[in-house]
């Protein structure tokens, strides 16, 4: 038979493990990359930026690479597409990012987490 303890230890790691999952699993919920993309479509974002290539904005994958392991990455990206900030261009000229025409702040996160995905 299993000791009193043994059983505690495991019954304590299970719950441990529980919580844990619990508050991960808002942090690994899915991407619509379909809305993603269909949202920066409608808006245009594909005329200065590609997943894999240079165009007059950066590839997603160079954005990706830029906020990786930082914890305010997610949160510097939507500024970017909800602010008319400037924006430095690969050519060396500046100009106003052009802001995602959506009130939908889901979508906006969505959008955000594709973009950060790659």
């Amino acid at each position: 038979m299993k000791s009193t303890l043994t059983v505690a230890t495991q019954l304590l790691s299970s719950c441990a493990a529980a919580l844990l999952l619990g508050v991960a699993a808002p942090a690994l919920a899915a991407i619509d990359a379909d809305a993603a993309q269909a949202l920066a479509k409608k808006n245009d974002c594909f005329k200065c930026h590609a997943v894999d290539k240079e165009k007059k904005g950066p590839s997603y994958k160079k954005i990706a690479a830029k906020y990786k392991g930082k914890p305010d990455g997610e949160e510097k990206a939507i500024k970017n597409m909800t602010t008319a900030s400037k924006v430095k261009l690969d050519d060396g000229t500046e100009d106003d990012h052009k802001v995602i025409n959506t009130k939908d702040q889901a979508a906006i996160k969505n959008l955000a987490q594709w973009i950060m995905s790659h």
